[in-house]
C-alpha cells in the first residue's frame, strides 16, 4: 500500500512511500495480540503486594483467656486471624507477574496492530524533522498543522532525538518511541500512528526477520 508523505506543515510533500504488505497487510492473528498486551501490563505490575500473617504480627504471645469455662470458643494468641489486628489469613505475597513470549510471536503481534492502524487510516508518514531547542511549542505546532492536536499519539522515530522527545514530553496524549522500541500496546492504544519517513525500513527490518 502507498502512503503519501506530509511535511511538518501538514501539506503533501508530492512523494508516496511504499508500506510492506507483510508489515501493515496482514491478517490480523487476535490471540497473538492478546497475549502481548498480556505480557506488557504484567511486566508493569510491581508485584510488592504483602500482608502480614499471624506468625509476622508483633504482639503477646500470652494465652489471652483460659482454655474452658468461658462459654466461649478458645483462643490462645491475641495475633489471631478471627481477631482485630490480627494476621490475615493467605494474605497477597510479592510476586513476579511477568513472563515470556516467543520472539516470533511479538514480531506477529506488532505486524496485526500496524495492519490493524493501517486498515482504520490511522498511520501518517511524516519527513524527517528536528527542532533547533527542546519546546513544548515545537511539537503542538506540528500537531496542529497535521489535524491530529485533539488525538492520543504514538511518534515513532529511527533514531533518538531528544529535542524531538523533549519538546513531546509534557504533553499526556503524546507517546516518542525509537522504532526498536515498539509495543503492541501502544500501537493499539494510540488513535493515531505518526511514522518518521527514515523509520520505516527500521520497522520492517525489525518485524520481518
Amino acid at each position: 500500500m502507498k502512503v503519501s508523505v506530509l511535511d511538518i506543515q501538514g501539506k503533501d510533500t508530492g512523494r508516496k512511500v511504499e508500506l510492506s504488505d507483510t508489515v501493515y497487510s496482514i491478517e490480523p492473528n487476535n490471540h497473538a495480540v492478546y497475549l502481548d498486551v498480556k505480557q506488557y501490563l504484567a511486566n508493569k505490575r510491581q508485584g510488592t503486594h504483602k500482608a502480614k500473617e499471624r506468625g509476622e504480627i508483633a504482639g503477646s504471645t500470652r494465652k489471652i483467656k483460659k482454655q474452658k469455662g468461658t462459654g466461649t470458643a478458645r483462643a490462645g494468641s491475641i495475633k489471631s486471624p478471627v481477631f482485630r489486628g490480627g494476621g490475615r489469613i493467605f494474605g497477597p505475597r510479592p510476586k513476579d507477574y511477568s513472563f515470556k513470549l516467543n520472539k516470533n510471536l511479538k514480531r506477529l503481534a506488532r505486524r496485526s496492530a500496524l495492519s490493524i492502524q493501517a486498515k482504520e487510516n490511522n498511520i501518517l508518514v511524516v519527513e524527517d524533522f528536528s527542532f533547533e531547542t527542546p519546546k513544548t511549542k515545537n511539537i503542538t505546532n506540528v500537531l496542529k498543522a497535521l489535524g491530529v492536536e485533539n488525538k492520543k499519539l504514538l511518534f515513532v522515530l529511527a533514531e533518538q532525538n531528544n529535542n524531538v522527545y523533549l519538546s513531546s514530553r509534557n504533553l499526556k496524549s503524546v507517546k516518542t518511541v525509537m522504532n526498536s522500541g515498539l509495543s503492541t500496546y501502544e500501537l493499539l492504544n494510540a488513535n493515531k500512528i505518526i511514522l518518521s519517513e527514515s523509520s520505516l525500513e527500521g520497522i520492517e527490518s525489525n518485524l520481518t526477520k
